[in-house]
């Protein structure tokens, strides 16, 4: 009986003790913290932290008397000294480690963390390696440089420059985010042209010779990206060597804000040293809290409790005393015990005999992280909560300007709205895409003392010019070529290029260099790749801008029209029969005999009434008025207009007919004598399927585009080297061991036929190109020049150079396969139709008010005589109108006379 009463009481008390132990709160709870006293990070985290500990602990709101006791290690910014106190750390059983600072030490501790299932929150481990896939225990409180990187990327592309030199410590911070930073880049089609690394503990030495080495690079924009630095030691020698004016362009990660926000009002004057600098900070919305907590900074300050000014990695080292504190007091809440166990693994190391001291794997790890990983509360740097990649959600970052030793924000950047003079909080979930044309930034004091943007690069200098590689040809040397080994390049597109030369708005010093031997034409392809492989800069000639060099260089907009033509023999043909009717279109023919029906029509209105010519039967006027029409034509009418009006309607179109009939006869006379050519050669096609041979010119791209572009075999084509070679080639024929025809581009074509006669272009060009200059990739001088080249296109100059290169005896026209002459147009001579017209309508006019005012006096005085007894009708007076228009005008005269002087009447007398 006693057994049995005894077990139910054993389970209750064990029960009720059990309950008891869980429900009791620890008195106090161990988080480490590691960073670096003595720099310019951990001295404003450590008082943040210290006040943040006391706040917490000062609050009865959050952790119900349980205290929490921060144990902080200086790991001097050394790997092996921050791995050793992290184990130090371990074995004071703290429940979470707070930092470190250094990206480097994070990662051997985050590894550590992994085994032991210890939650590592870091305020300042910017590295974007630190991914949540690798270190699932590591949780990031500040913004990765993954975000910094986009905002920069933002940066240089929102002013346009496409090239830039980093300047980087090396080591996982630096080198991370540098390569973030490219991988932004490559979105905005920029790119990091040099990578600059420095040493961890690089000197000032070791900076002046790296920008020594970097100032004949070419860009000018730096992005520096190192460890805070009070010295400025990379802007003191930048300073010394003259790289702080101009078109120097300094851009900085926050490593420049932490610093400067960091110094003493004394410590200001060395903002000179940085002057027109622009930089990065992270971004902290303006609120009560954060106004409060820069009192109780400064206070600290008078106490003795804080060494520095408050900069923005001490909030974030204050909001994660708070996070952690938030997480432990609900992993307490949720009666979790804060135990700690041995690992299985650890103690098969230490039966190894390997010494690790007695670190121990905390049992509530993985839930604890999970806590902090759902923390969200509103802190001194704005909103705390963490995404799935276990960072802290980004507020973006404030863009500075240094300038008069004064920090002033010139715009801000979000993730959601890039550049905007706005701050990130008031454009909050306006949108989640933004294109370039919705950034905005204030003006910017830049290096050389001014707000205009500077250039970002300079392409050559006196010292170190440009590398032009020209072809020295052996054959059309007229578009370029070295002149007698005297290293003097001289040709067409040389000119072209010296013109727009002097359309770049800034100073480019030059060196061309000859690329051939001189007698035969160099490798087109061979020259394009040598500027691909930088042995060169630029190739300047008559480049042809095909598909396979575009994909390696970049060319200038075209500055001469080119494409593949064929050029044949030709020969006269016979003129037609019917090659009269040419001179005149049917537009024109149509016009000209209407006019002659015109004046027909005027002249015989005009003198119907006073020449007896005119008159008689119908079908008699008609045919005199045609005749009389046409007759003008060959001045044989014996038909002469005798009224004013007539004659002067004849004077203008007499004057036309001149005019018409010596256009007719010239272009008549022209279409006689002029060569028409032709060919058995119609086109490209009727040359593919021929089995004739066809020639090319040597370094052409005619030769891959026959042979890969229009599968016409090798054997076909013959390779010739000069102008000679063409005209023997083309006399000889297909069967006298030369070739039927020549594929070449126009220019060669246009130069070769302004010597020769028995040659022509047949057909139509086949491909469309043209000749531009080659630059290495993304090189903004081709922009420039391209630029220039539309401005010289514009002004008349490229037209100019040519004429002076190619029309020394004339310009030489197309000689194309065509057998349609050049014809007259009714637009030639629409002002003397228009003139001839308004003539005739003048003296219609003033034919009619007379016809009209003899009408109206014949009528009233008809009516006076009492001839007429009652008013007529409209139709009558119609009628009348015309049978008195088709009286002689001499008849009408006689009508007046009579009334005026009627006939006395005579009555007899019987």
């Amino acid at each position: 009986m006693k057994l049995v009463l005894s077990v139910p009481l054993f389970i209750l008390t064990w029960a009720f003790l059990n309950g008891v132990v869980h429900c009791k709160r620890p008195a106090f709870v161990n988080v480490g913290a590691i960073f670096t006293y003595d720099s310019v990070i951990g001295r404003a985290a450590k008082a943040a932290m210290e006040a943040a500990v006391s706040d917490v602990n000062a609050d009865p709101r959050i952790l119900n008397g349980t205290e929490l006791r921060l144990i902080m290690e200086d790991a001097q910014c050394n790997v092996f000294l921050g791995s050793i106190e992290a184990f130090q750390l371990i074995e004071k059983e703290v429940v979470v480690i707070i930092g470190p600072q250094s990206s480097g030490i994070a990662h051997i501790i985050s590894e550590i963390a992994n085994g032991l299932q210890l939650p590592i929150v870091s305020y300042a481990a910017t590295d974007p390696t630190l991914s949540a896939l690798q270190f699932p225990f590591f949780v990031r409180t500040t913004q990765s440089d993954a975000n910094q990187m986009a905002a920069m990327a933002d940066l240089i592309d929102f002013y346009g420059w496409k090239e830039i030199i980093a300047i980087f410590v090396d080591d996982e911070y630096g080198r991370s985010g540098i390569s973030a930073l490219s991988d932004q880049l490559d979105k905005k089609m920029s790119k990091i042209s040099y990578k600059l690394p420095l040493s961890i503990e690089f000197s000032q030495n070791e900076v002046t010779d790296l920008l020594n080495k970097s100032k004949i690079l070419g860009p000018l924009v730096y992005v520096v990206h190192v460890n805070p630095d009070p010295r400025f030691r990379i802007f003191t020698i930048a300073q010394k060597l003259h790289m702080m004016t101009g078109n120097y362009v300094w851009l900085t990660t926050d490593w420049l804000s932490a610093t400067i926000d960091s110094f003493s009002p004394k410590s200001r004057s060395r903002l000179n040293l940085v002057q027109g600098v622009v930089g990065l900070r992270q971004h902290t919305p303006g609120s009560t809290q954060k106004r409060a907590f820069v009192t109780q900074w400064k206070k600290m300050q008078q106490k003795g409790l804080a060494s520095s000014e408050l900069n923005t990695y001490g909030l974030y080292a204050y909001d994660t005393v708070w996070a952690v504190a938030y997480a432990i007091n609900k992993f307490i809440n949720e009666n979790n015990n804060i135990s700690f166990s041995l690992s299985d693994k650890l103690t098969d190391m230490k039966q190894a005999k390997i010494q690790l001291g007695k670190p121990k794997v905390f049992d509530g790890g993985t839930v604890l992280l999970g806590i902090l990983l759902q923390t969200n509360f509103t802190g001194l740097t704005g909103q705390v909560q963490f995404d799935q990649d276990r960072n802290i959600v980004t507020s973006g970052y404030d863009v500075i300007n240094v300038d008069q030793m004064t920090i002033h924000t010139v715009g801000y950047w979000s993730n959601n709205s890039g550049l905007s003079v706005l701050p990130p909080e008031n454009r909050k979930g306006k949108q989640n895409f933004y294109s370039p044309v919705d950034q905005n930034l204030h003006n910017v004091t830049w290096p050389s003392g001014n707000s205009e943007l500077p250039r970002g690069w300079e392409i050559a200098n006196n010292e170190s010019p440009l590398r032009i590689v020209v072809p020295n040809r052996a054959s059309f040397v007229d578009f370029v070529t070295e002149v007698n080994d005297s290293h003097t390049v001289q040709g067409y597109c040389i000119d072209v290029f010296m013109e727009a030369l002097k359309l770049v708005p800034y100073d480019v010093p030059y060196i061309f260099k000859p690329f051939g031997d001189g007698r035969s034409n160099p490798s087109y392809n061979e020259l394009v790749r040598m500027v691909a492989d930088n042995v060169f800069d630029a190739a300047v000639g008559d480049i042809a801008i095909v598909t396979n060099r575009t994909k390696i260089v970049d060319f200038t907009q075209p500055y001469a029209a080119s494409g593949l033509v064929i050029l044949a023999p030709v020969s006269n043909t016979k003129p037609s029969a019917w090659v009269f009717f040419k001179p005149f279109t049917l537009e024109m023919w149509g016009v000209t005999a209407s006019a002659f029906v015109m004046i027909a029509v005027v002249i015989w209105i005009l003198e119907h009434r006073v020449n007896d010519d005119f008159r008689g039967s119908p079908k008699r006027q008609l045919v005199t008025m045609f005749l009389f029409s046409f007759s003008t034509l060959f001045k044989t009418n014996k038909e002469a207009p005798l009224s004013p009006l007539g004659r002067m309607v004849m004077v203008v179109w007499l004057f036309l007919l001149m005019v018409m009939t010596s256009s007719y006869t010239a272009s008549l006379s022209s279409i006689l004598t002029i060569q028409q050519l032709s060919s058995p050669i119609t086109g490209i096609e009727s040359l593919i399927t021929s089995n004739w041979p066809i020639g090319y010119q040597v370094g052409s791209f005619a030769y891959s585009y026959l042979s890969e572009n229009l599968y016409i075999p090798q054997s076909r084509l013959v390779s010739l080297r000069s102008p000679e070679e063409f005209k023997r080639a083309l006399q000889d024929g297909p069967n006298g061991g030369g070739v039927a025809a020549i594929v070449d581009e126009f220019p060669y074509v246009e130069l070769f036929l302004s010597n020769e006669t028995d040659f022509g272009m047949v057909g139509q060009p086949f491909t469309r190109n043209g000749w531009g200059f080659a630059f290495q990739r993304d090189s903004p001088l081709a922009v420039d020049m391209s630029t220039a080249i539309l401005k010289l296109s514009e002004l008349g100059k490229l037209q100019e150079i040519h004429d002076k290169w190619f029309c020394k005896m004339g310009c030489p026209g197309e000689r194309t396969h065509s057998t349609e002459p050049n014809q007259l147009h009714v637009i030639s001579f629409w002002g003397l139709y228009l003139l001839c017209g308004i003539v005739c309508v003048i003296a219609l006019l003033l034919f009619l008010l007379r016809t009209i005012q003899q009408f109206v006096q014949y009528k009233h005085r008809m009516m006076n005589s009492s001839l007429v007894s009652s008013s007529p009708t409209c139709s009558q007076v119609i009628y009348n109108f015309f049978d008195f228009i088709n009286k002689k005008e001499e008849a009408i005269k006689q009508m007046f006379t009579q009334n005026e002087n009627p006939q006395p009447q005579v009555t007899s007398t019987m």
